[in-house]
């Protein structure tokens, strides 16, 4: 066997070896899970080791392409915008070919990683050792680097999955937990009929309404809604209704109720949440309706003889201040036959294609025309005549009605 031929065959099993060790060092590193900072370092000191590759850089495709690894230059890649030119490449590429600024040309050749057809990053290497610069040994630099990114694709997509289980179990929990805030049953006796609806605009949304049975001739009705959606305000809004339950048990006296869920609400709230709301208390016997509105829309209380009086007497929204800075209870006495419809801001503040908004006028005129309707199909044409308002293009916002008949 001729001397060359020979030692071209010694070169080739070398490489073989040497290439080995690099794909067990990287392997290694994968299967122990460290840290994505210790792989990038094993990836560097590997190449640098085992195949000789004294000028890098590794680029990264996350949200942005990102320099990972860097070393064998003077120039700081970490800071440099990534060329498009280089990000177009689909195949193994020499550099000298393409239009680059000259910060680029210490890099001789682009080694594109690619799965399932998208590039997730590119290798640029520069200095090549001849023993390396073949084709076979460059493809082995992208099956190395493939492994390695794939592998962190692969883990943040994991990653991504167990961040996106545990949101869905927190939301999961928290659409119980609302479940749960809203009355089992509503009366509908002699004195009162009370019927509510909930239309949610998200998976968990802001509102919330109660009944509460105080004593054989009193009640209290409530509608309220948290600034905010999501988790955090379904919890606010359990802790909101948990309060109002055991105060209630304590006393009835409206203004001692508002004030103190005002300083649970202050001292539990997170960042800048707040919760308007309408309390009311009605008694069956006086027919007096005691009521607070802590910056909530203005419930319609609707006579037989179709004219209407809006509750808009009370004090701030809950959870500003420490201490109200105001507070009124205000005594209306029910005639027979009036309805009260409670509401939070989704029904109101839905606009049509002309940007005009339904409102309380519209609001107002449709309880006109439809006040002697069952109360159930009454909310149920009452979201229907806002669908039809709104062009059916969906509602951005929570609609919480909660309406009484007095008989």
């Amino acid at each position: 066997m001729p001397e060359t031929v020979e030692r071209n065959i010694q070169q080739e099993l070398n490489l073989k070896e040497l290439e080995l060790a690099a794909l067990l060092e990287i392997t290694q590193a994968i299967n122990s899970n460290l840290p994505e900072k210790a792989l990038y370092k094993i990836y560097h000191f590997t190449l640098l080791a085992q195949l000789k590759i004294n000028r890098l850089t590794l680029f990264v495709q996350d949200e942005a392409w990102e320099c990972k690894v860097c070393f064998g230059t003077a120039t700081d890649y970490v800071k440099q915008e990534f060329p498009e030119e280089i990000r177009n490449l689909r195949e193994i590429t020499k550099l000298n070919n393409l239009n680059l600024d000259k910060r680029w040309r210490d890099f001789d050749v682009a080694i594109p990683v690619i799965q399932d057809g998208k590039v997730l990053a590119f290798v640029l290497i520069g200095n090549i050792h001849p023993y390396y610069s073949n084709l076979g040994a460059l493809s082995f630099i992208q099956t190395l680097s493939n492994i390695l990114i794939v592998a962190m694709e692969n883990r943040k997509m994991t990653r991504q999955r167990l961040s996106q289980e545990a949101m869905r179990n927190e939301i999961r929990i928290a659409r119980e937990v609302q479940a749960m805030l809203f009355p089992k049953s509503l009366p509908n006796d002699k004195d009162v009929a009370v019927f509510a609806s909930y239309i949610p605009h998200s998976t968990i949304g802001g509102d919330y309404y109660d009944y509460i049975k105080i004593d054989d001739d009193q009640f209290l009705v409530c509608v309220a809604d948290v600034s905010g959606k999501g988790v955090p305000a379904s919890l606010l809004m359990s802790n909101f209704q948990a309060g109002l339950r055991t105060i209630l048990r304590q006393t009835s006296d409206l203004e001692t109720v508002v004030s103190e869920l005002n300083y649970l609400i202050y001292r539990n709230a997170i960042a800048e949440k707040f919760i308007t709301s309408f309390f009311a208390i009605y008694n069956r016997k006086t027919r007096e309706l005691h009521y607070v509105n802590a910056g909530h829309n203005a419930p319609v209380l609707l006579h037989e003889n179709n004219t209407c009086h809006l509750l808009n007497e009370g004090c701030t929204m809950l959870g500003i201040f420490e201490e109200l800075p105001f507070m009124s209870v205000t005594k209306v006495l029910i005639p027979h036959k009036s309805m009260l419809l409670c509401y939070t801001d989704g029904l109101t503040e839905v606009f049509n294609k002309d940007e005009d908004e339904y409102g309380l006028e519209n609001t107002i005129k449709f309880l006109q025309q439809s006040r002697y309707m069952n109360l159930q199909v009454l909310h149920r044409e009452l979201l229907e005549d806002i669908r039809i308002y709104n062009d059916a293009a969906g509602f951005d916002d929570d609609i919480t009605l909660l309406s009484c008949r007095f008989k």
